[in-house]
């Protein structure tokens, strides 16, 4: 039952619950407010921001193996975004793909959840700026 269940929540689920939240978005959207130069402006900050973060993981884990005595897998400083549980999955892949018993998921969850609580702080601390001026 449980593994059911899992494989619902996992798949069919969440494709349903994005499918509706979609739905329920766009029909209160009209196309000539949503394609402005702005918005599409804010969407290309988003990716070129996730880009840099994924990079930027990557290489402060590749600087803090070349400092310390015990190695990580650079592969962990890629979860550090905040896309719960995407990140950590496709580092999980990833390893999985150069080593078949490189099992990263629980490990890359830890800076996954970082990124979370770290996006939090950065919106309270940006809002807090914005919402005095």
């Amino acid at each position: 039952v449980v593994e059911r269940l899992s494989d619902t929540v996992q798949n069919g689920l969440i494709n349903i619950v994005t499918i509706f939240l979609g739905l329920s978005v766009g029909a209160k959207l009209v196309a000539d407010k949503f394609l402005q130069p702005q918005t599409l402006g804010i969407l290309l900050l988003g990716v070129i921001a996730f880009g840099i973060g994924t990079a930027a993981g990557v290489l402060m884990a590749k600087l803090l193996n070349l400092c310390s005595k015990n190695k990580i897998n650079p592969l962990i400083g890629s979860a550090g975004v905040s896309a719960v549980p995407m990140a950590a999955r496709v580092s999980n892949k990833v390893g999985l793909e150069s080593d078949a018993q490189n099992f990263l998921l629980m490990h890359a969850m830890g800076p996954n959840v970082a990124g979370v609580i770290g996006s939090a702080i950065a919106a309270g601390v940006m809002l807090k700026y914005v919402l005095a001026m």
